[in-house]
Protein backbone atom coordinates (compact mmCIF):
# COMPACT_ATOMS: atom_id res chain seq x y z
CA UNK A 1 0.00 0.00 0.00
CA UNK A 2 1.33 3.47 -0.87
CA UNK A 3 0.74 6.88 0.66
CA UNK A 4 1.24 10.38 -0.82
CA UNK A 5 4.81 10.26 0.51
CA UNK A 6 5.51 6.79 -0.90
CA UNK A 7 6.52 6.34 -4.53
CA UNK A 8 6.39 3.20 -6.65
CA UNK A 9 9.69 2.74 -8.45
CA UNK A 10 9.61 0.46 -11.52
CA UNK A 11 12.24 -2.21 -10.92
CA UNK A 12 13.21 -5.82 -11.38
CA UNK A 13 12.08 -8.33 -10.26
CA UNK A 14 9.05 -6.22 -9.29
CA UNK A 15 8.30 -2.55 -8.52
CA UNK A 16 9.36 -1.39 -5.08
CA UNK A 17 7.74 1.19 -2.83
CA UNK A 18 10.07 4.03 -1.80
CA UNK A 19 8.94 6.09 1.21
CA UNK A 20 10.46 9.50 0.42
CA UNK A 21 11.35 10.29 4.02
CA UNK A 22 12.99 6.88 4.53
CA UNK A 23 15.12 6.73 1.35
CA UNK A 24 18.71 7.83 0.77
CA UNK A 25 20.90 7.78 -2.33
CA UNK A 26 24.30 6.16 -1.76
CA UNK A 27 27.09 7.29 -4.10
CA UNK A 28 29.82 4.66 -4.14
CA UNK A 29 33.44 5.66 -4.78
CA UNK A 30 33.07 8.21 -7.57
CA UNK A 31 36.71 9.12 -7.15
CA UNK A 32 39.48 10.00 -9.56
CA UNK A 33 40.94 6.60 -8.77
CA UNK A 34 38.04 4.84 -10.43
CA UNK A 35 36.66 7.28 -12.98
CA UNK A 36 39.41 9.63 -14.23
CA UNK A 37 42.23 9.16 -16.74
CA UNK A 38 45.44 8.77 -14.76
CA UNK A 39 43.62 7.32 -11.77
CA UNK A 40 44.31 3.95 -10.18
CA UNK A 41 42.03 1.87 -12.44
CA UNK A 42 43.39 3.51 -15.56
CA UNK A 43 47.00 3.00 -14.43
CA UNK A 44 46.25 -0.62 -13.54
CA UNK A 45 45.01 -1.28 -17.08
CA UNK A 46 41.23 -1.38 -16.53
CA UNK A 47 38.81 0.08 -19.07
CA UNK A 48 37.24 3.23 -17.62
CA UNK A 49 35.71 4.44 -20.88
CA UNK A 50 32.18 3.96 -19.56
CA UNK A 51 32.70 6.10 -16.48
CA UNK A 52 31.95 9.45 -18.15
CA UNK A 53 28.42 8.40 -19.13
CA UNK A 54 27.79 7.11 -15.62
CA UNK A 55 28.90 10.43 -14.13
CA UNK A 56 26.26 12.23 -16.21
CA UNK A 57 23.57 9.76 -15.06
CA UNK A 58 24.57 10.17 -11.42
CA UNK A 59 24.36 13.96 -11.69
CA UNK A 60 20.77 13.62 -12.88
CA UNK A 61 19.92 11.20 -10.07
CA UNK A 62 21.40 13.45 -7.38
CA UNK A 63 19.61 16.54 -8.66
CA UNK A 64 16.29 14.70 -8.48
CA UNK A 65 17.03 13.16 -5.07
CA UNK A 66 18.01 16.48 -3.53
CA UNK A 67 14.91 18.09 -5.01
CA UNK A 68 12.76 15.51 -3.23
CA UNK A 69 14.61 15.99 0.06
CA UNK A 70 16.35 12.61 0.04
CA UNK A 71 19.73 12.45 1.80
CA UNK A 72 22.73 11.98 -0.50
CA UNK A 73 25.61 10.03 1.03
CA UNK A 74 28.99 9.89 -0.68
CA UNK A 75 31.57 7.19 0.00
CA UNK A 76 35.29 7.46 -0.65
CA UNK A 77 37.38 4.32 -0.55
CA UNK A 78 41.01 4.36 0.50
CA UNK A 79 43.49 4.37 3.31
CA UNK A 80 45.84 6.53 5.34
CA UNK A 81 49.01 7.68 3.61
CA UNK A 82 51.03 4.88 5.24
CA UNK A 83 48.42 2.26 4.24
CA UNK A 84 48.06 0.97 7.79
CA UNK A 85 44.29 0.83 7.28
CA UNK A 86 44.80 -1.36 4.21
CA UNK A 87 46.10 -4.23 6.33
CA UNK A 88 49.41 -6.04 6.12
CA UNK A 89 50.22 -9.52 4.78
CA UNK A 90 47.92 -10.99 7.43
CA UNK A 91 44.91 -9.33 5.78
CA UNK A 92 43.21 -10.77 2.70
CA UNK A 93 42.83 -7.17 1.51
CA UNK A 94 46.63 -6.96 1.19
CA UNK A 95 46.54 -9.87 -1.24
CA UNK A 96 43.33 -9.11 -3.17
CA UNK A 97 43.33 -5.32 -3.54
CA UNK A 98 44.35 -4.49 -7.10
CA UNK A 99 45.50 -1.06 -5.97
CA UNK A 100 47.91 -2.53 -3.44
CA UNK A 101 49.12 -5.12 -5.92
CA UNK A 102 49.68 -2.42 -8.55
CA UNK A 103 51.82 -0.38 -6.15
CA UNK A 104 53.89 -3.43 -5.24
CA UNK A 105 54.46 -4.13 -8.93
CA UNK A 106 55.18 -0.47 -9.70
CA UNK A 107 57.01 1.04 -6.71
CA UNK A 108 56.98 4.51 -8.30
CA UNK A 109 53.22 4.61 -7.56
CA UNK A 110 53.64 3.88 -3.86
CA UNK A 111 51.71 6.43 -1.83
CA UNK A 112 49.79 7.75 -4.84
CA UNK A 113 46.89 5.31 -5.15
CA UNK A 114 43.82 5.72 -2.91
CA UNK A 115 45.73 7.55 -0.19
CA UNK A 116 43.65 10.08 1.71
CA UNK A 117 44.71 13.61 0.89
CA UNK A 118 45.82 12.71 -2.61
CA UNK A 119 44.23 13.45 -5.99
CA UNK A 120 43.46 9.78 -6.60
CA UNK A 121 41.29 9.63 -3.47
CA UNK A 122 39.27 12.76 -4.24
CA UNK A 123 35.80 12.72 -5.75
CA UNK A 124 35.57 13.62 -9.44
CA UNK A 125 35.00 17.32 -10.04
CA UNK A 126 31.64 16.79 -11.71
CA UNK A 127 30.18 15.15 -8.61
CA UNK A 128 31.35 17.36 -5.79
CA UNK A 129 29.03 17.19 -2.75
CA UNK A 130 26.51 19.97 -2.18
CA UNK A 131 25.63 21.60 1.15
CA UNK A 132 23.73 19.10 3.23
CA UNK A 133 25.25 16.03 1.56
CA UNK A 134 27.12 13.54 3.73
CA UNK A 135 30.64 12.18 3.07
CA UNK A 136 31.91 8.95 4.62
CA UNK A 137 35.22 7.08 4.40
CA UNK A 138 35.58 3.33 3.98
CA UNK A 139 38.61 1.07 4.05
CA UNK A 140 37.09 -2.04 2.46
CA UNK A 141 34.64 -2.77 -0.33
CA UNK A 142 31.48 -2.58 1.77
CA UNK A 143 30.33 0.82 2.98
CA UNK A 144 28.99 -0.82 6.14
CA UNK A 145 32.39 -2.17 7.24
CA UNK A 146 33.91 -0.11 10.07
CA UNK A 147 32.05 3.03 9.00
CA UNK A 148 29.34 5.28 10.44
CA UNK A 149 26.87 4.42 7.69
CA UNK A 150 24.49 2.32 9.79
CA UNK A 151 24.23 4.92 12.56
CA UNK A 152 23.86 7.78 10.04
CA UNK A 153 20.98 5.97 8.36
CA UNK A 154 19.23 4.85 11.54
CA UNK A 155 19.43 8.31 13.07
CA UNK A 156 17.49 9.60 10.05
CA UNK A 157 15.00 6.74 9.94
CA UNK A 158 16.29 5.58 6.54
CA UNK A 159 15.46 2.01 5.50
CA UNK A 160 15.63 2.24 1.69
CA UNK A 161 18.91 2.74 -0.18
CA UNK A 162 19.30 3.67 -3.85
CA UNK A 163 22.79 2.87 -5.14
CA UNK A 164 24.86 4.55 -7.85
CA UNK A 165 28.62 4.45 -8.44
CA UNK A 166 31.60 2.16 -9.00
CA UNK A 167 32.11 -0.79 -9.17
CA UNK A 168 28.86 -2.68 -9.62
CA UNK A 169 30.18 -6.13 -8.75
CA UNK A 170 32.50 -5.10 -5.92
CA UNK A 171 31.80 -2.06 -3.76
CA UNK A 172 28.21 -1.45 -4.88
CA UNK A 173 27.13 -5.07 -4.55
CA UNK A 174 28.95 -5.71 -1.27
CA UNK A 175 27.45 -2.61 0.36
CA UNK A 176 23.95 -3.51 -0.81
CA UNK A 177 24.47 -7.09 0.33
CA UNK A 178 25.59 -6.04 3.82
CA UNK A 179 22.60 -3.69 3.96
CA UNK A 180 20.31 -6.63 3.16
CA UNK A 181 21.60 -8.45 6.22
CA UNK A 182 20.87 -5.35 8.32
CA UNK A 183 17.28 -5.12 7.02
CA UNK A 184 17.79 -2.32 4.49
CA UNK A 185 16.00 -2.38 1.14
CA UNK A 186 18.58 -1.86 -1.61
CA UNK A 187 18.00 -0.80 -5.22
CA UNK A 188 20.71 -0.33 -7.86
CA UNK A 189 20.22 2.05 -10.79
CA UNK A 190 21.93 -0.06 -13.41
CA UNK A 191 22.86 2.71 -15.86
CA UNK A 192 24.25 4.86 -13.05
CA UNK A 193 26.77 2.22 -12.02
CA UNK A 194 29.97 1.23 -13.81
CA UNK A 195 31.92 -1.98 -14.04
CA UNK A 196 35.46 -1.73 -15.44
CA UNK A 197 35.43 -5.07 -17.15
CA UNK A 198 33.55 -7.34 -19.56
CA UNK A 199 29.80 -6.75 -19.94
CA UNK A 200 29.02 -10.16 -18.49
CA UNK A 201 30.47 -9.08 -15.13
CA UNK A 202 28.01 -6.19 -14.89
CA UNK A 203 25.14 -8.44 -15.95
CA UNK A 204 26.12 -11.13 -13.45
CA UNK A 205 26.25 -8.62 -10.60
CA UNK A 206 22.84 -7.20 -11.49
CA UNK A 207 21.37 -10.70 -11.80
CA UNK A 208 22.70 -11.58 -8.37
CA UNK A 209 21.25 -8.41 -6.86
CA UNK A 210 17.79 -8.69 -8.37
CA UNK A 211 17.53 -12.42 -7.66
CA UNK A 212 18.81 -12.53 -4.09
CA UNK A 213 19.57 -9.22 -2.40
CA UNK A 214 17.58 -6.32 -3.81
CA UNK A 215 16.13 -4.59 -6.83
CA UNK A 216 17.41 -3.14 -10.09
CA UNK A 217 16.03 0.00 -11.73
CA UNK A 218 17.17 2.77 -14.08
CA UNK A 219 17.94 6.47 -13.94
CA UNK A 220 14.92 7.27 -16.15
CA UNK A 221 12.54 5.33 -13.91
CA UNK A 222 13.98 6.97 -10.79
CA UNK A 223 13.62 10.43 -12.32
CA UNK A 224 10.09 9.61 -13.46
CA UNK A 225 9.01 8.38 -10.04
CA UNK A 226 10.82 10.93 -7.87
CA UNK A 227 11.22 13.96 -10.12
CA UNK A 228 7.79 15.47 -9.49
CA UNK A 229 7.98 15.01 -5.75
CA UNK A 230 8.06 18.17 -3.66
CA UNK A 231 10.64 18.33 -0.85
CA UNK A 232 9.26 17.14 2.48
CA UNK A 233 10.10 20.50 4.05
CA UNK A 234 7.81 22.39 1.69
CA UNK A 235 4.97 19.94 2.18
CA UNK A 236 5.17 19.97 5.95
CA UNK A 237 5.23 23.77 6.09
CA UNK A 238 2.36 24.23 3.64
Amino acid sequence: MTTPDTLMLPARPEPIALPVDKTAVIVIDMQNAYASPGGYLDLAGFDISGAAAVIDKIKDVLDVARGAGMPVIYFQNGWDSDYVEAGGPGSPNFHKSNALKTMRARPELQGKLLARGGWDYELVDALKPQPGDIQLHKTRYSGFFNSQLDSVLRSRGVRHLVFVGIATNVCVESTLRDGFFLEYFGTVLEDATHQAGPDFVQKAALYNIETFFGWVSTTADFKGAVGQQQPLSSRTSA
